[in-house]
């Protein structure tokens, strides 16, 4: 038999994965923007984080509709607790690239002149991997995935280390002012941040699947984490 829930829960569901895909395209916007140094980039990427913004409304008064109206059993329950996360997640996510963009279009053209590193490409490309991944589990409630964002986290870790190294060279060496390397090193650390997010949002459909919170290293071990 069809729960009256289930297609609540269904239209949540999509609502967060528009939200996600909105995400996605602001990245990718940033992304374009940074790398062909073109500041008319900064309103699309503006225009995405606005119907993020509206949709993590929406998805606020839906999970506060179902709650009143439905009686949700425990799984149902579990879904709201995790989505209500994701929802916060996604719109941080949605500032964070909008900082990623506005600190790279002010360094990328700026008197350094400077190229986008490879290994800020390659920042980029993970990080967008990582959410699409996570948008991924999200829709099928996959653990294995989700396994696999945590430990594509720990490469952007290293990468960002990386780039916050070069950017403290340069400005020990005079090539960068002070004032450019902090730009720099805030396009870094802003990724990093959009990496956090997706982690926090892979963690939760963990707890959506199984049950089980493995945030901050709590039962995070692979047989911890079976259904």
């Amino acid at each position: 038999m069809v729960r009256h829930i289930d297609s609540e829960i269904q239209m949540i569901k999509e609502t967060v994965l528009k939200m996600g895909g909105c995400v996605e395209k602001a990245l990718e916007g940033a992304r374009q923007a940074l790398l062909s140094e073109d500041p008319r980039l900064l309103k699309t990427v503006q225009e995405q984080e606005d119907q993020i913004n509206v949709l993590e409304m929406k998805v606020d008064e839906l999970c506060m509709q179902l709650l009143a109206k439905q009686s949700p059993v425990a799984k149902d329950l579990r879904f709201v607790i995790a989505v209500t996360k994701i929802n916060t997640d996604l719109e941080r996510m949605g500032d964070q690239t909008l900082n990623t963009v506005r600190y790279g279009l002010e360094f990328f053209t700026s008197e350094t002149k400077e190229r986008v590193p490879a290994d800020l490409k390659k920042m980029f490309d993970e990080v967008i991997e990582m959410v699409r991944m996570g948008l991924d589990a999200f829709s099928r409630v996959d653990v294995e995935s989700c396994k696999k964002v945590l430990h594509k986290d720990d490469e952007v870790d290293a990468l960002k280390n990386k780039l916050v190294q070069m950017a403290q060279d340069k400005m020990e060496s005079k090539a960068w002012t002070i004032d450019s390397g902090i730009r720099f090193i805030m396009i870094a650390k802003n990724l990093e941040r959009l990496a956090d997010h997706v982690t926090n949002v892979a963690e939760d459909v963990i707890f959506l699947a199984t049950g089980k919170d493995i945030r901050h290293g709590q039962g995070a071990g692979s047989e911890s984490l079976k259904a």
